[in-house]
């Protein structure tokens, strides 16, 4: 099945919820709406979504990229599952594979997998077994950008990487003047911004730089942290979003859902293809699709094409995985996060993707998700 955007959500309760709670995490509700069914699961009168034996709260944290995703899942989780809480931190990848790795959280989001040493740290929470990468969320990187009488800004991954390595440092640059013939470029200061934190989605921008701008871009691609000299720093993908929103001249890389929800201005990237790609999920699905399952056994680490070429396709793309042990997971939170887990990789929790500014997970990657949560101990 391709990936493509469903043509508007169903008119089901749930997807009234996502789309009023897209941006907005409410605390723990419950309804009247839970009943029993045959089987003695409990589940929602208004979806599918299946609490089995979920119970009391489970605490994650991780990636900020997908924040807007998990507000979603998480307001129509707790309104189908009484008395349940899903508790996420959004304070970045590398805090949440920490506080993973440290016991203190029941999964992690990360928008990159595991390194080796971070699995083998891993066996010391997960009793007889690991953590483990489960592909949830896909989505854009986009680069947005704040500049007055400019509205539809194209560049490339070279210049991409100079202005964020500081060798560009002016809006009129030949180079971007180069690519926007048409557009009135102010004898301005770029004023880029970072992330300050250890996060998946610097690291994913610095991978596709790294490739597709092997020349511009020698920073190392694994790393979390920004490495590059000059610019500023904010905290998280709200953080970078809230900056460029308010500076004029300025630019900055965050989740498509930031750009949206605040009404900034993103750019269209000339990626060689006969025309710029604009950061859209249907444009990122077509890059997501073409992923590849690196990881082996019950992991479902991928590998991501950052240099295609093909027509339509975004190549800044990120994958957000849920980090959580194969075996050994803490009595207590297993069923809730079992239960959660389903109703996140499952076609309804998929669905509300698109709406929120994410990409729903490739249908042979998303039922791989599906064999491998039930099996969690």
């Amino acid at each position: 099945m391709k990936l493509q955007r469903k043509n508007g959500l169903r008119a089901t309760a749930l997807g009234a919820l996502a789309i009023s709670g897209a941006l907005v995490l409410t605390a723990c509700g419950s309804d009247n709406n839970t009943g029993a069914d045959t089987s003695g699961e409990k589940t929602s009168a208004a979806s599918n979504i299946k609490c089995d034996e979920a119970k009391g709260q489970i605490l994650a944290a991780g990636s900020s990229a997908q924040k807007n995703a998990v507000d979603v899942w998480v307001n129509a989780f707790q309104a189908a599952c009484s008395g349940v809480e899903v508790n996420y931190q959004a304070i970045g990848s590398g805090g949440g594979i920490t506080k993973f790795n440290q016991g203190q959280v029941a999964f992690a989001g990360s928008d990159s997998a595991l390194k080796p040493e971070e699995v083998e740290e891993s066996k010391k929470i997960c009793k007889g077994g690991q953590g483990i990468n489960l592909p949830m969320v896909g989505g854009p990187v986009a680069i947005g950008y704040n500049l007055e009488g400019v509205d539809n800004l194209v560049l490339d991954a070279t210049t991409i990487a100079k202005i964020f390595d500081s060798k560009i440092t002016k809006w009129n640059d030949p180079a971007i003047a180069k690519l926007n013939p048409d557009a009135k470029l102010p004898d301005s200061s770029i004023q880029a911004f970072h992330r300050s934190d250890e996060s998946g989605t610097t690291q994913n921008l610095h991978k596709y730089l790294s490739e597709a701008a092997p020349a511009d871009w020698k920073h190392d691609p694994k790393s979390k942290s920004w490495l590059a000299p000059g610019g500023q720093a904010a905290n998280g993908s709200s953080g970078v979003a809230s900056q460029v929103k308010q500076t004029q001249g300025s630019i900055g890389y965050f989740e498509l859902s930031y750009a949206t929800s605040q009404s900034i201005s993103t750019v269209k990237l000339d990626t060689g293809a006969a025309a710029p790609v604009e950061a859209t999920t249907e444009n990122a699905s077509k890059a997501i699709a073409a992923a590849k399952i690196k990881g082996t056994g019950k992991d479902l680490a991928l590998s991501l094409d950052y240099k295609t070429k093909a027509e339509g396709a975004y190549p800044i793309i990120l994958v957000t995985y849920e980090i959580a042990c194969d075996k050994g997971n803490k009595a207590e939170t297993l069923p809730t996060l079992k239960a959660f887990l389903n109703y996140t990789a499952s076609e309804e929790g998929q669905k509300v993707l698109s709406d929120a500014g994410y990409a729903p997970l490739p249908a042979e990657i998303a039922t791989k998700v599906r064999e491998i949560v039930p099996t969690l101990s």
